[in-house]
């Protein structure tokens, strides 16, 4: 059984607090699953003011873009070069391959390049300048360096795109469902966590194909790419919105005013993928809404630069 080391609630509470001036930070992502983890990948490094990007993670996927977590994986990590190869500004920072599969079990971790660079970079952060973790897919990565090396837990911060809302009927979100033994572990290990589910919260950050027109489309190459993934992710846009989830979790390092939060304990989750309460353990913070314009008219503006 693996034991976690356990931050006092003083250190809990001062590493979940906003935090001050520019923050080193990873980004884990399931890059090619959706066509919202690619303007995520450009709002963090267009965002030197305040983030220090210094690696990017692939992370596994299975849907009907992928034949499995592995292929998914390979998919994200290709798309992250294909990002690359649009702006400038990301030559230098490093790509790693990720998971080639879920966790297997509760305390049974996934080797990856990612996972690796993950315990070497955090292990090597210094105690008062803690290493931000921000996932936008399936929390394997993360959660199998934590079981690689649990003392990252003292190192890091993790900011998680996952679940729905506290409050919803289920939790059945993808980024969570995939990978039950990861979600799990990262509920229950004791890292520092920020929640931010989707409904409930990042669904609020819907745009569409005309407002991407208007604003995205002429931005450079990287502004024309998104163009063009948006265009092409349906056949009709007449009426039509999508909600571009992943931005929420960089969005939230910028400037936690335009993500509403609070303090809870950590929810346990079912294997039926539904949330539970036990006042005894823990606290995370928790998104409980976003404010859409000022996420938007900050990510507009800096694809312009």
């Amino acid at each position: 059984m693996i034991t976690y080391p356990k931050l006092t609630q003083e250190q809990l509470l001062k590493r979940l607090a906003h935090p001050k001036g520019r923050v080193r930070m990873v980004l884990d992502t399931d890059t090619y699953n959706e066509i919202d983890d690619q303007f995520a990948v450009a709002y963090a490094v267009r965002s030197p003011e305040r983030l220090q990007v210094e690696a990017f993670y692939a992370a596994p996927f299975h849907n009907s873009l992928s034949s499995g977590p592995l292929d998914g994986m390979e998919k994200s990590y290709n798309e992250l070069l294909t990002i690359a190869s649009h702006m400038p500004d990301m030559a230098g920072i490093p790509v790693y391959r990720g998971s080639s599969s879920y966790l297997p079990g509760p305390e049974t971790l996934v080797e990856s390049e990612a996972a690796r660079n993950l315990v070497e970079r955090a292990m090597a952060s210094p105690d008062n300048d803690p290493l931000y973790v921000v996932a936008i897919g399936a929390i394997t990565n993360v959660a199998s360096a934590i079981l690689m090396e649990p003392r990252i837990i003292e190192k890091i911060v993790v900011v998680w795109l996952g679940g729905h809302a506290l409050h919803w009927p289920h939790t059945k979100e993808f980024n969570l469902f995939q990978d039950i033994h990861a979600s799990s572990t990262i509920l229950d290990c004791g890292v520092p966590l920020v929640l931010v589910p989707c409904m409930g919260a990042a669904s609020h950050l819907l745009t569409t194909l005309s407002e991407v027109e208007d604003y995205v489309k002429d931005s450079g190459p990287v502004g024309a790419y998104l163009y063009e993934t948006f265009r092409n992710c349906a056949n009709d846009h007449f009426g039509y919105s999508r909600v571009i989830w992943d931005i929420s979790a960089i969005a939230y390092l910028i400037n936690d005013a335009w993500l509403p939060n609070e303090l809870v304990h950590s929810p346990l989750l079912s294997e039926q993928f539904r949330w539970s309460f036990d006042a005894s353990r823990h606290f995370i913070r928790y998104v409980h809404f976003v404010h859409r314009d000022r996420v938007f008219q900050d990510l507009f503006r800096k694809l312009k630069q």
